[in-house]
């Protein structure tokens, strides 16, 4: 995130001088964090407190103000009243947050918006459409994914009550459709768009409490518009659509992101591409933020510490554009920048620290930034409370404020050591904003970022020209579609780049590590970094210190297997077989030479498998087999394909679920894996492994002759062997029946070593196949605190009865199977004392 203004022209010597001689003018820094401050409190604050708290902060005021003022009068010079005027601007800020954020607020709980929500009600109200409309992340709920539902933030202005009379009102709700077919029509609607809605209110979520209810549209079909929206946002709804269309044919990656980055349109970004942003701590780029409207107004302007002298940069000294003319044009692009890319937190602080700085330049007076960021905060939390909420303001406002005191400093610290100026001036920026923006991260998110600052330092030089091919494809797209997929090819360019490092970034083994969450952790890790901060300027005063820290770096990140081996004991050296822990579904892994394995289901999340994968250290995967189309089973595709050779991905004949079958077939297609299906009684064999497939088999359902009709009972159900002798049954998800029918289709099945529970240990097991089977290592896969009772307390006293050892990923975490026969032993993760059947 950077300030409008790139602070690259703050971190040259000649600013650096600058910032020496001239002290920072933070006269407005405190009376713009009282108003925040009092905005945040006043949402939630109820009466009388909110008019007890403005009453006295104006009396106050005043009883500072009317002396002074009478004082100069006499005097008339306001010398050494600095501080008496400072402390009066102070508490007229906290009245004004106070008031603004009381009167906004009181729209959460007065009408009968909120009245209908309490009692869980039905209502039919007209609301206007606040923001764009978007769809939720898919999610997996046991063995079935939940569909997307479609999400809208809207203002209710009339209720109809249950006597047909209408009440207006003013309401901020937060509308869920789940539209089926009509999901297209949802998604095409424009802010200022007039809907009628006939829904059931629920009071609003834990964390969502700006809005006053919470309404769940009845029915599938499309919206009932009552009112067009209004013509700038038609305008800009066809800007973005042609934007979008001239992406159309830009690889996948580009395609999805390059909207994104220029006007902040996410529709088409998938999970596992959000997912290396969030990882790499670059989702920033994904979000329209304050470099978009920089880099525009850099071209116009040129950098604002020239923009009033003669020497001015940018296009419009060279257009012949006077100061006057420069700022009422680039006024008007703020506000079509605003329009266009929605009035995010990050946009309108962007939007209001541009135009405080243009106003300046119009007017011909000088104006620093950082009185500028202060003016735009004071002007924003007064005119929107609920951003004084948001991380997503805070974050901006934080990145920002760094990138205009700590990186010029830290920019010239490094010159100092011989650090190239360009380098030096990346390096710093990037630094400053992880190091206060980190703190608040890890508050909702849990982990840090090891590779943030790299990541960063490599994305950015692609950031401005992907930019301005953006928006130079958005400003063509309504003359001509030609020319803008021209432009639109050329940003691909960048943006690739740019993604390619989220990519190549989050697939590091140590990207990410966790960290305590909530504000105890957040204080936490401002402790550490403000030590590490101290440390660094102390100690490294030579090339040598900072090439060890970044070596550490390196070991942490890559974390070779070899070394994670012997700091963590996992993998155990010569495993054969393990169950990841991938919450409630199923990934297993059967060893098949160094970093070779066949991988048997891919779990519910692609992150937990893909992790997995890499503490074992698979890199090669011959054979991918999913042993039914269950989401448990196989949402977490993406993540065991992520930088993995895998040869082919072998699938159940039951394509049911079908959805979650389409979703296998066009992932495999998208990586360009070949899909086939296992023929009755196949065997195939690998480096050290040997299988055979037992199930299904001709005529394998409920009855002798009949087909599987479920998912379940059609496992794909695996009989392997290792070259030293370890017997597995890997039973999928097969339920009683399928179990019987594997008995019938294969009387003499051996007794094995492992067994990894069918159907996460669920009280559905046939007691012979239990019996028949007799394991010595019973491997159960389920998540903790799963609402399903697994893994059921009658199925893992039938094991023990017949002697085996049983572990369950719930508890024990991953577990890896080591040794053979008399020395076969079970080895949890972060534990390194094995067990023993």
């Amino acid at each position: 995130m950077t300030a409008v203004g790139s602070p690259e022209t703050e971190s040259r010597p000649e600013a650096a001088d600058a910032l020496e001689e001239r002290p920072a003018d933070l006269r407005l820094v405190l009376p713009a964090l009282a108003a925040w401050g009092a905005a945040a409190v006043g949402l939630t604050a109820r009466p009388p407190w909110p008019g007890v708290t403005v009453l006295g902060c104006l009396v106050a005021a005043g009883a500072i103000l009317v002396p002074l003022t009478v004082g100069v009068a006499r005097r008339r010079s306001w010398h050494g009243a600095g501080n008496r005027v400072a402390a009066a601007a102070v508490l007229l800020c906290t009245a004004a947050g106070t008031a603004a954020g009381a009167l906004r607020g009181a729209d959460l709980y007065r009408g009968p918006v909120p009245e209908a929500a309490g009692k869980y009600g039905s209502i039919t109200a007209e609301l206007t459409v606040v923001t764009d409309p978007r769809t939720t992340r898919p999610r997996t709920w046991g063995d079935r994914a939940a569909p997307p539902a479609v999400l809208l933030e809207a203002q209710v202005v009339r209720v109809t009550t249950a006597h047909g009379e209408p009440v207006a009102t003013r309401a901020p709700v937060l509308v869920i459709v789940r539209p089926g077919a009509a999901a297209g029509a949802w998604l095409g609607l424009l802010p200022s768009t007039r809907l009628t809605l006939s829904a059931r209110a629920e009071p609003p979520p834990e964390g969502e409490g700006r809005f006053a209810a919470v309404l769940k549209a009845r029915g599938t079909g499309p919206p009932r518009i009552t009112g067009p929206p209004t013509t700038a946002q038609r305008v800009a709804g066809d800007l973005r659509a042609g934007l979008r269309q001239a992406t159309d044919s830009l690889p996948p990656d580009a395609r999805a992101l390059l909207p994104g980055l220029v006007v902040g349109d996410t529709s088409r970004i998938g999970t596992e591409l959000q997912e290396a942003f969030k990882a790499t701590d670059l989702t920033h780029l994904l979000a329209v933020s304050g470099s978009n409207l920089a880099i525009v107004l850099f071209l116009l302007i040129g950098p604002p510490g020239r923009a009033l002298r003669a020497e001015r940069g940018g296009l419009a000294p060279r257009l012949g554009m006077s100061l006057r003319a420069t700022a009422l044009f680039g006024g008007a692009l703020t506000l079509g920048f605003v329009v266009v890319c929605r009035p995010e937190p990050s946009v309108l602080r962007a939007a209001a620290c541009g135009a405080i700085t243009l106003l300046a330049i119009g007017t011909g007076r000088s104006r620093s930034l950082l009185p500028a960021l202060a003016a735009a905060v004071l002007l924003l939390v007064l005119w929107d409370p609920w951003s004084a909420r948001t991380f997503g303001f805070l974050l901006s406002v934080l990145a920002t404020g760094s990138l205009l005191t700590l990186a010029p400093r830290w920019s010239v610290g490094l010159r100092q050591r011989g650090v190239p100026a360009r380098c030096a001036g990346a390096l710093a920026a990037a630094a400053a904003a992880q190091a206060v923006c980190a703190p608040v991260v890890v508050v909702f998110a849990e982990r840090i970022s090891l590779v943030a600052i790299p990541c960063s330092v490599l994305a950015e030089p692609a950031v401005a020209p992907a930019t301005v091919l953006g928006f130079a494809a958005l400003a063509a797209a309504p003359v001509s579609t030609a020319a803008a997929e021209l432009l639109a090819r050329c940003a691909g360019w960048p943006v690739q780049w740019i993604a390619g490092v989220a990519r190549t970034g989050a697939g590091l083994p140590g990207a990410q590590a966790e960290w305590p969450g909530g504000w105890w952790g957040a204080l936490l890790l401002a402790a550490v970094t403000t030590v590490g901060m101290l440390m660094v300027r102390r100690l490294v005063r030579g090339p040598w210190p900072a090439v060890g820290c970044a070596l550490l770096l390196v070991l942490v990140v890559l974390r070779p297997p070899s070394l994670m081996r012997i700091v963590t004991g996992w993998p155990p050296p010569g495993w054969s077989f393990a169950v990841c822990d991938v919450g409630q579904g199923d990934a297993a892994v059967l060893a098949a030479g160094e970093g070779t394995a066949v991988v048997v289901d891919a779990g519910p999340d692609p992150a937990l498998t893909d992790r997995c994968l890499r503490e074992l250290g698979v890199s090669r995967v011959p054979l991918l087999l999913l042993t039914h189309f269950h989401a448990d089973h196989v949402a977490g595709l993406p993540g065991a394909l992520r930088g993995r050779s895998v040869g082919a991905i072998q699938t159940t004949t039951l394509e049911e679920p079908r959805e979650r079958a389409e979703f296998v077939y066009r992932t495999a297609e998208a990586a360009g894996v070949p899909l086939i299906r296992p023929g009755p009684g196949e065997r195939r064999r690998t480096a050290g492994l040997t299988w055979q497939v037992l199930w299904p088999v001709p005529g394998s359902g409920p009855e002798p002759g009949t087909k599987p009709e479920e998912p379940n009972d059609a496992s794909v159900t695996l009989l392997a062997r290792t070259d030293e002798g370890v017997s597995l049954l890997l039973l999928g998800d097969l339920e009683p029946p399928a179990q019987q029918g594997l008995m019938r289709a294969h009387p003499a099945l051996p007794r094995v070593d492992v067994l990894k529970v069918a159907h996460h240990g669920s009280a559905f097991q046939h007691p012979a196949l239990l019996a028949a089977a007799r394991p010595r290592l019973a491997l159960i896969s389920c998540g903790r605190g799963n609402p399903y009772g697994h893994p059921s307390p009658r199925t893992v006293a039938a094991l023990r009865s017949q002697g085996a050892l049983v572990m369950r990923t719930d508890i024990d975490g991953a577990i890896a199977v080591t040794g053979s026969g008399g020395g076969l032993r079970a080895v949890a993760r972060g534990s390194r004392a094995p067990r023993a059947p």
